[in-house]
């Protein structure tokens, strides 16, 4: 059985790595975008938003300037980034 605290020590990289996935799509989406080329369905990126990586989903829009003018992600995202912060807020009481 897995004790609480390696559990916890697994679920940070795996929250990291999911947040750096999240953050180079968007890069990735953008560059797709510039090139005029197949696009990354915008469902993929609020799954991602969803199952934890709404951080990076967020910074890759800030920093790669892509899709801050579209409204679903404008408040869509951030609520996302909300609900994972309680997330891992109540996971972190749980194994604490």
């Amino acid at each position: 059985m897995v004790k609480m605290e390696n559990l916890s020590l697994m679920l940070v990289p795996g929250y990291i790595i999911l947040n750096l996935f999240s953050f180079l799509l968007m890069g990735w989406d953008k560059r797709l975008a510039r090139k005029k080329r197949w696009r990354i369905p915008e469902a993929r990126f609020f799954a991602l938003a969803l199952l934890g990586g709404a951080p990076g989903v967020w910074l890759g829009m800030q920093f790669f300037h892509h899709k801050t003018k579209h409204k679903q992600f404008i408040f869509g995202v951030p609520a996302l980034f909300l609900l994972n912060l309680i997330f891992v807020y109540l996971i972190w009481k749980l194994l604490i």
